[in-house]
C-alpha cells in the first residue's frame, strides 16, 4: 500500500522512526504559467507509480496537476482504487464558469473516495455530484491529542498577553496586529515568535507604533511551550494556521483570519473568532472585545483544549484516512 504525504512531514516521520516501512521519493515538478492558469507537471511520477506499484493511491484532488488523470487511469485499469485528498472544489464564476465546472465534475467523479480537510471542503465535493457516503473529513492536523490539561487559573490577569507564532511573512499581516495592539487599552503584552523575511520591516513598524512588542525569534520545544503557557490569547491575523492547533492544545482562545475552510471546524464561537482577511477594523474590534472579559477568555480556552483533545488531532486524522482506505479495499 502506498500513500502520498507532505514532504516535510514524510521526511520527519522517516527520520524519527515513526514509519517503520516507508519510502520517500522527492517530486520533480515543472511549474507552468501563473495565477488562474497555473499548472504543474510532475516529471517522473508515472515511472515512480509503475515501479512502486501500489495497492491504493492517494493523490491531491486538484486538476492543475497534469499527471493525475494518467495516474488514475493507470491504477483503475489494474482494478486498484484511487483516493483524492484536498481542500475542496472551488465556487466558479465568470464567462468560463460552466466549462470549468464540467471539467471539475468529470475530474472529481473519477475518484473512488475523497478525503477533505474540512466540512466545507466535503460540502464542495458533494456539490459537484460526488456521493457523500464516499467523502471523509480528516481535519488537517499536525499534532497528537494533548494529554496534559493546562492550568489557566495560574495566569496573571493584570497584563494580558497576546501571542503570535509563525513565519514572519507579509501574508501573515503581523503589521496589522501591531497597529491593532496600539489601539488597545492597558497596553497588552505582545509576543511574536518566529523569523522570516519581514522581521526587520516589522521591527521598524513596531518601533513606531508598538515599541513594547517582543520579537523573540524562533523557539522550539520547552522554550516554545513556555510562551504558550504565558499567553492569554493567540492571534493569527493573516493566512496560515498550523500553529493554531498547538495554541489550542495549550488552552488558548484564538483569533484567526478566515481562509480555505480548514479553520471553520477548528475555530468556533465557543473558543474564538474568525475575522475577514485584510479587515484591520475587524481585527481591532475583535481584539478589544476579546481582551475585555478575562473570565470569558479562560472559558474559551478550555473549549479550545476540549476540541483538540477530543475532536481534531493527528489520531483523528489518521482514523479517517483509515476509514477512507477501508471503504475502497
Amino acid at each position: 500500500m502506498s500513500l502520498f504525504a507532505g514532504q516535510a512531514r514524510a521526511e520527519e516521520s522517516i527520520r524519527s522512526g515513526e514509519l517503520e516501512v516507508a519510502e520517500y521519493a522527492p517530486a520533480r515538478n515543472i511549474h507552468l504559467l501563473n495565477g488562474p492558469l497555473y499548472f504543474c507537471y510532475q516529471l517522473g511520477f508515472m515511472d515512480w507509480l509503475s515501479e512502486w506499484n501500489p495497492d491504493v493511491l492517494i493523490v491531491e484532488s486538484n486538476p492543475r496537476y497534469l499527471t493525475t488523470p494518467s495516474a488514475i487511469k493507470w491504477m483503475q485499469g489494474r482494478g486498484r482504487p484511487v483516493i483524492g485528498w484536498g481542500l475542496g472544489a472551488p465556487h466558479l464564476s465568470g464567462p468560463l464558469a460552466s466549462f470549468r465546472q464540467k471539467g471539475w465534475t468529470r475530474f472529481i467523479n473519477r475518484f473512488d473516495a475523497l478525503i477533505a480537510y474540512s466540512q466545507r471542503g466535503a460540502d464542495e465535493y458533494a456539490a459537484y455530484g460526488f456521493p457523500r457516503e464516499k467523502i471523509f473529513v480528516a481535519h488537517n492536523s499536525v499534532a497528537p491529542a494533548p494529554v496534559t490539561k493546562p492550568d489557566t487559573k495560574a495566569k496573571m490577569a493584570d497584563q494580558l498577553a497576546i501571542l503570535f507564532v509563525g513565519r514572519l511573512q507579509a501574508r501573515k499581516r503581523i503589521d496589522s496586529l501591531l497597529r491593532a495592539c496600539a489601539e488597545m487599552p492597558g497596553t497588552p503584552r505582545l509576543v511574536i515568535v518566529g523569523d522570516g523575511p519581514e522581521r526587520q520591516t516589522l521591527e521598524q513598524v513596531a518601533a513606531k507604533v508598538y515599541p513594547s512588542a517582543e520579537f523573540v525569534g524562533v523557539r522550539y520545544g520547552s522554550e516554545l511551550k513556555s510562551y504558550f503557557a504565558e499567553a492569554d490569547l493567540f492571534v493569527l491575523p493573516g493566512t496560515g494556521g498550523l500553529a493554531v492547533q498547538e495554541a489550542m492544545s495549550h488552552g488558548l482562545p484564538v483569533i484567526v483570519a478566515k481562509g480555505d475552510g480548514t479553520q471553520d471546524d477548528l475555530v468556533r464561537a465557543e473558543n474564538g473568532w474568525q475575522i475577514p482577511p485584510g479587515d484591520d477594523n475587524a481585527l481591532v474590534s475583535t481584539l478589544r472585545a476579546a481582551l475585555s472579559d478575562v473570565e470569558r477568555l479562560r472559558k474559551m480556552g478550555e473549549e479550545s483544549y476540549r476540541i483538540v483533545s477530543q475532536e481534531i488531532n493527528l489520531e483523528k486524522m489518521v482514523e479517517f484516512f483509515i476509514r477512507a482506505l477501508n471503504s475502497v479495499l
